[in-house]
Protein backbone atom coordinates (compact mmCIF):
# COMPACT_ATOMS: atom_id res chain seq x y z
CA UNK A 1 0.00 0.00 0.00
CA UNK A 2 1.14 3.62 -0.84
CA UNK A 3 2.32 5.81 1.75
CA UNK A 4 2.02 9.89 1.84
CA UNK A 5 4.53 12.85 2.18
CA UNK A 6 5.02 15.63 2.40
CA UNK A 7 7.55 16.51 -0.18
CA UNK A 8 8.66 20.27 -0.32
CA UNK A 9 11.58 22.81 -0.71
CA UNK A 10 11.81 25.62 2.45
CA UNK A 11 13.42 28.56 3.29
CA UNK A 12 15.22 28.71 6.46
CA UNK A 13 12.06 30.22 7.79
CA UNK A 14 9.86 27.59 6.72
CA UNK A 15 8.30 29.60 3.42
CA UNK A 16 7.66 27.68 0.61
CA UNK A 17 6.85 30.77 -1.44
CA UNK A 18 7.34 34.12 -1.60
CA UNK A 19 3.87 36.38 -0.56
CA UNK A 20 2.42 36.13 -3.93
CA UNK A 21 3.63 32.61 -4.64
CA UNK A 22 6.84 32.85 -6.40
CA UNK A 23 9.62 30.53 -6.56
CA UNK A 24 12.57 32.38 -7.71
CA UNK A 25 14.35 32.79 -4.58
CA UNK A 26 15.47 28.79 -4.54
CA UNK A 27 17.51 29.03 -7.48
CA UNK A 28 20.66 29.87 -7.94
CA UNK A 29 22.99 28.71 -5.27
CA UNK A 30 25.39 25.79 -5.52
CA UNK A 31 24.15 22.42 -6.03
CA UNK A 32 25.84 18.79 -5.74
CA UNK A 33 25.29 15.67 -7.83
CA UNK A 34 24.24 14.20 -4.64
CA UNK A 35 21.60 16.99 -4.07
CA UNK A 36 20.18 15.70 -7.59
CA UNK A 37 20.55 12.63 -6.88
CA UNK A 38 18.36 12.55 -3.58
CA UNK A 39 15.44 14.70 -5.85
CA UNK A 40 15.28 12.50 -8.22
CA UNK A 41 14.95 9.10 -6.00
CA UNK A 42 12.01 10.96 -4.52
CA UNK A 43 10.56 11.75 -7.46
CA UNK A 44 11.19 8.35 -8.61
CA UNK A 45 9.24 6.84 -6.21
CA UNK A 46 6.00 9.46 -6.67
CA UNK A 47 3.06 7.29 -8.15
CA UNK A 48 0.50 10.28 -7.37
CA UNK A 49 -0.08 13.82 -6.67
CA UNK A 50 -2.53 15.79 -4.28
CA UNK A 51 -2.58 19.59 -4.15
CA UNK A 52 -4.42 22.60 -3.91
CA UNK A 53 -6.26 24.36 -7.21
CA UNK A 54 -5.60 27.82 -8.11
CA UNK A 55 -7.39 30.37 -7.75
CA UNK A 56 -9.14 29.74 -11.10
CA UNK A 57 -10.31 26.31 -10.27
CA UNK A 58 -8.57 25.41 -13.54
CA UNK A 59 -5.36 23.84 -15.61
CA UNK A 60 -3.13 27.14 -16.80
CA UNK A 61 -1.23 26.54 -20.29
CA UNK A 62 2.45 25.23 -18.16
CA UNK A 63 0.95 24.49 -14.70
CA UNK A 64 2.15 21.68 -14.11
CA UNK A 65 3.50 19.87 -10.37
CA UNK A 66 6.93 18.63 -10.24
CA UNK A 67 7.20 20.38 -13.91
CA UNK A 68 5.42 17.88 -15.58
CA UNK A 69 8.13 15.30 -15.93
CA UNK A 70 6.45 12.64 -13.40
CA UNK A 71 3.62 11.68 -15.71
CA UNK A 72 1.55 10.82 -12.63
CA UNK A 73 -2.21 11.18 -11.77
CA UNK A 74 -2.68 14.73 -10.20
CA UNK A 75 -5.83 14.81 -7.35
CA UNK A 76 -6.62 19.03 -6.91
CA UNK A 77 -9.04 20.39 -4.23
CA UNK A 78 -11.57 22.41 -5.62
CA UNK A 79 -15.17 24.10 -4.72
CA UNK A 80 -17.00 23.21 -7.71
CA UNK A 81 -17.04 19.73 -9.87
CA UNK A 82 -15.20 19.85 -12.87
CA UNK A 83 -14.18 17.05 -15.41
CA UNK A 84 -10.64 15.56 -15.43
CA UNK A 85 -8.41 17.43 -17.51
CA UNK A 86 -5.49 15.75 -19.61
CA UNK A 87 -2.58 17.99 -20.45
CA UNK A 88 1.21 16.70 -21.71
CA UNK A 89 0.80 13.09 -20.58
CA UNK A 90 -0.61 14.24 -16.82
CA UNK A 91 -4.27 13.67 -15.54
CA UNK A 92 -5.76 16.80 -13.84
CA UNK A 93 -8.60 14.79 -11.29
CA UNK A 94 -10.43 17.41 -9.53
CA UNK A 95 -11.93 16.62 -6.01
CA UNK A 96 -14.81 18.64 -4.32
CA UNK A 97 -14.32 19.53 -0.82
CA UNK A 98 -12.92 16.16 0.56
CA UNK A 99 -9.44 16.16 1.30
CA UNK A 100 -9.49 12.09 2.48
CA UNK A 101 -11.37 10.99 -0.62
CA UNK A 102 -8.46 12.63 -2.64
CA UNK A 103 -5.86 11.04 -0.66
CA UNK A 104 -8.00 7.22 -0.94
CA UNK A 105 -8.29 7.59 -4.67
CA UNK A 106 -4.25 9.07 -4.91
CA UNK A 107 -3.22 6.19 -2.72
CA UNK A 108 -5.01 3.56 -4.76
CA UNK A 109 -3.32 5.31 -8.39
CA UNK A 110 -0.17 4.96 -6.60
CA UNK A 111 -0.07 1.34 -5.92
CA UNK A 112 3.26 0.66 -4.07
CA UNK A 113 4.69 4.47 -4.61
CA UNK A 114 4.47 7.60 -2.92
CA UNK A 115 1.80 9.96 -2.68
CA UNK A 116 3.01 13.15 -2.63
CA UNK A 117 1.45 16.25 -1.27
CA UNK A 118 1.59 19.86 -2.83
CA UNK A 119 0.61 23.42 -1.00
CA UNK A 120 0.63 24.30 2.51
CA UNK A 121 -3.04 24.29 2.99
CA UNK A 122 -3.38 20.29 1.28
CA UNK A 123 -0.28 19.40 3.63
CA UNK A 124 -2.26 20.84 7.30
CA UNK A 125 -5.09 19.03 6.27
CA UNK A 126 -3.71 15.88 5.81
CA UNK A 127 -1.48 16.13 9.00
CA UNK A 128 -4.44 16.81 11.21
CA UNK A 129 -6.29 14.19 9.76
CA UNK A 130 -3.18 11.87 10.34
CA UNK A 131 -2.98 11.15 6.83
CA UNK A 132 1.21 11.78 6.51
CA UNK A 133 3.88 9.03 6.68
CA UNK A 134 6.85 11.01 6.07
CA UNK A 135 8.20 14.97 5.84
CA UNK A 136 10.72 14.97 3.15
CA UNK A 137 12.29 18.35 3.12
CA UNK A 138 15.02 20.42 1.19
CA UNK A 139 16.00 23.69 3.20
CA UNK A 140 17.32 26.19 1.05
CA UNK A 141 19.98 28.95 2.71
CA UNK A 142 17.53 31.69 2.85
CA UNK A 143 15.88 33.39 4.81
CA UNK A 144 12.65 34.93 3.67
CA UNK A 145 11.10 37.02 6.35
CA UNK A 146 7.47 36.53 4.85
CA UNK A 147 5.89 34.24 2.15
CA UNK A 148 3.15 31.55 2.24
CA UNK A 149 4.30 29.17 5.03
CA UNK A 150 4.41 25.14 4.94
CA UNK A 151 2.91 24.44 8.36
CA UNK A 152 1.87 28.30 9.87
CA UNK A 153 -1.98 27.56 11.15
CA UNK A 154 -1.07 23.53 12.04
CA UNK A 155 -3.95 23.18 14.82
CA UNK A 156 -1.59 20.49 16.71
CA UNK A 157 1.91 19.54 17.83
CA UNK A 158 3.31 17.13 15.79
CA UNK A 159 6.14 14.71 17.04
CA UNK A 160 8.82 13.49 14.13
CA UNK A 161 11.36 10.84 14.12
CA UNK A 162 14.48 11.87 12.43
CA UNK A 163 15.31 9.15 9.64
CA UNK A 164 17.82 11.07 7.49
CA UNK A 165 19.63 14.11 7.20
CA UNK A 166 21.88 15.37 4.47
CA UNK A 167 23.35 18.24 3.10
CA UNK A 168 25.96 18.73 0.29
CA UNK A 169 26.54 22.13 -1.60
CA UNK A 170 24.04 24.43 -0.07
CA UNK A 171 20.31 23.07 0.92
CA UNK A 172 19.87 20.06 4.21
CA UNK A 173 17.54 17.54 2.59
CA UNK A 174 15.97 16.17 6.25
CA UNK A 175 13.61 13.19 6.17
CA UNK A 176 11.07 12.67 9.04
CA UNK A 177 8.68 9.92 9.94
CA UNK A 178 5.22 11.32 11.50
CA UNK A 179 4.80 9.61 15.05
CA UNK A 180 1.00 8.62 15.86
CA UNK A 181 -0.26 8.33 18.99
CA UNK A 182 2.48 10.09 20.94
CA UNK A 183 0.97 10.26 24.88
CA UNK A 184 1.27 14.43 25.70
CA UNK A 185 3.97 15.24 28.07
CA UNK A 186 3.60 14.60 31.37
CA UNK A 187 1.35 10.93 30.63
Amino acid sequence: MSKVMIHATVSVDGFMADPVGGMDWMDGFPVAPEDEQIVEAICSDIGSIVGGANKTQTIEDGEIPYGGFLKVPVYLMTHSEQAAVEQDGTTFIFVVDDIEEAVRRARHDAGEKWVSLLGGRVARQCLTLGLVDELRLHVVPVVLGEGIPLFAGLEHQLRLERMETSAFASEVHLRYRVLRDVPASGD
